[in-house]
C-alpha cells in the first residue's frame, strides 16, 4: 500500500527525514538511528523505516546530519598509496565493513609524505568525520596534535607499538609487528643454510625500516650480520627497480647466497632478472619477499615471502573503529593479527 507523504516545507521539494518519520509513525531521531542500523533499535522497526524510506525515495543529507550531530556519517581513511595492492586490499575490506554499518568513506593518499598527510588530515577534519583510520604510527607532531585535538575516534592500521603503550587506552591499532616479521624471514633463510644474506629495500618508509631492523637483529643473533649487505634505495619500489638492485648486488657482492627484499614487487623483479642473467634460484642465491602480493606464487620459481593479513587488518580496524564510535572500549586496543612465512621454491 503506497505511503501517504505530507512533505515538509522545503525549497528543494526533497523528501526529508521528517517526512519519513511521519509516514513511519516514529520520531525523526528514531528514523536517523534506524537508518544508521544502531543496535538499540528494534530490527523490525529498522526494517519498517528502511521500507518507508525506500518507498519515499529518501536520500539522507550528509551535510545536515553533520550539522545537527556535530559528526557526519563519514569515516576518513589515510593511506600511503593506491598503486600498491597491499593498501587496495586493506581499503576494500575496511570500506565494505564501514558501509555495511551505514558509513561512507573519505579517502586521502599521503604518498608517504608527512606534510601531505598533515594537510589531508586538516581537510578531512573540516567534514567532521565520525572516525579516522590512518596508516602507521609514525606521524608528525602536528598531525598527532590534530588527531588528539579533534577528539575523533581513531584507529591506526598495519603497525603495533614496539612496546606496551604508557596509556592503556591507546593508541588503538590493528596490524602486526614488522620487526618480528623481518626477523622471522631472516631466520628462515638462516635455517636453509644461508649465511651471506643481503637486505634490499626501496621506499624506506617506517615499516620498511622496521623490517630492516628485524633482519639486522636476526643476523646479529646468528653472528652473521654484515652492514655492507644492506642495499637501500629511496625510490618507490617496482619490478624494474628490483631487477636493477638484483643485478647490482650480484655484481658488487657475488658471494651473497640469499637476498631478502622488503616488498614482493622488488623480489618479483629480481626473479625475472635472475632468469635473464642465468642465475640459478635458489641453487646459487635464494630470493625472498614480503606481503605475498598477487603473482608471487606464479613466479618461476615461486616466491617465498611473508604473508600479511591486510584484508583482515582492514576489516578488524573498521570493526574496532565502529566500537569506538559507539562509545565502547575495544577488548584489545592493540590487536596483533600476526603473519605467516610462506616457503616456496625460491628459498
Amino acid at each position: 500500500m503506497p505511503v501517504k507523504v505530507v512533505k515538509s516545507h522545503r525549497a528543494t521539494g526533497r523528501v526529508t527525514l521528517t517526512d519519513v518519520a511521519h509516514a513511519a509513525g516514529v520520531s525523526p531521531s528514531t528514523v536517523s538511528r534506524a537508518l544508521r542500523g544502531e543496535r538499540a533499535v528494534d530490527p523490525s522497526l529498522i526494517a519498517r523505516v528502511q521500507a518507508v524510506s525506500a518507498q519515499l525515495g529518501y536520500v539522507p543529507d550528509p551535510a545536515a546530519r553533520a550539522l545537527a550531530s556535530q559528526r557526519s556519517n563519514h569515516v576518513a581513511i589515510l593511506i600511503p598509496l593506491l598503486s600498491n595492492a597491499l593498501f587496495v586490499d586493506l581499503l576494500d575490506a575496511a570500506q565494505a565493513t564501514l558501509r555495511a554499518a551505514g558509513y561512507q568513506t573519505l579517502m586521502g593518499v599521503t604518498h608517504y609524505n608527512a606534510n601531505e598527510e598533515e594537510q589531508l588530515l586538516r581537510e578531512q577534519l573540516l567534514h567532521r568525520p565520525a572516525g579516522l583510520l590512518v596508516t602507521g604510527l609514525d606521524h608528525s607532531a602536528v598531525t598527532r596534535q590534530l588527531m588528539q585535538d579533534s577528539q575523533v575516534p581513531c584507529v591506526h592500521l598495519m603497525d603495533l607499538p614496539t612496546q606496551s603503550p604508557a596509556q592503556p587506552q591507546g593508541p588503538y591499532c590493528v596490524g602486526f609487528r614488522q620487526t618480528d616479521a623481518g626477523a622471522a624471514m631472516t631466520r628462515h633463510l638462516l635455517q636453509t643454510g644461508r649465511r651471506q644474506i643481503a637486505f634490499a629495500a626501496a621506499q624506506l618508509d617506517p615499516r620498511v625500516m622496521q623490517r630492516l631492523q628485524g633482519w639486522r637483529s636476526a643476523l646479529q643473533e646468528a653472528g652473521a650480520y654484515q652492514a655492507a649487505l644492506e642495499f637501500l634505495h629511496p625510490a618507490p619500489s617496482s619490478l624494474a627497480l628490483g631487477a636493477l638492485m638484483f643485478a647490482q648486488i650480484m655484481q658488487q657482492r657475488p658471494t651473497v647466497d640469499a637476498i631478502f627484499f622488503c616488498n614482493d614487487d622488488l623480489a618479483q623483479g629480481a626473479l625475472l632478472a635472475a632468469l635473464r642473467m642465468g642465475v640459478s634460484v635458489p641453487a646459487q642465491v635464494s630470493i625472498a619477499g614480503f606481503n605475498d602480493l598477487t603473482g608471487s606464487d606464479q613466479m618461476l620459481p615461486s616466491l617465498s615471502t611473508v604473508r600479511t593479513p591486510r584484508a583482515r587488518i582492514g576489516q578488524a580496524a573498521a570493526e574496532m573503529l565502529l566500537s569506538l564510535m559507539r562509545g565502547e572500549e575495544p577488548a584489545q586496543p592493540q590487536l596483533d593479527l600476526g603473519f605467516d612465512i610462506l616457503q616456496r621454491q625460491s628459498t
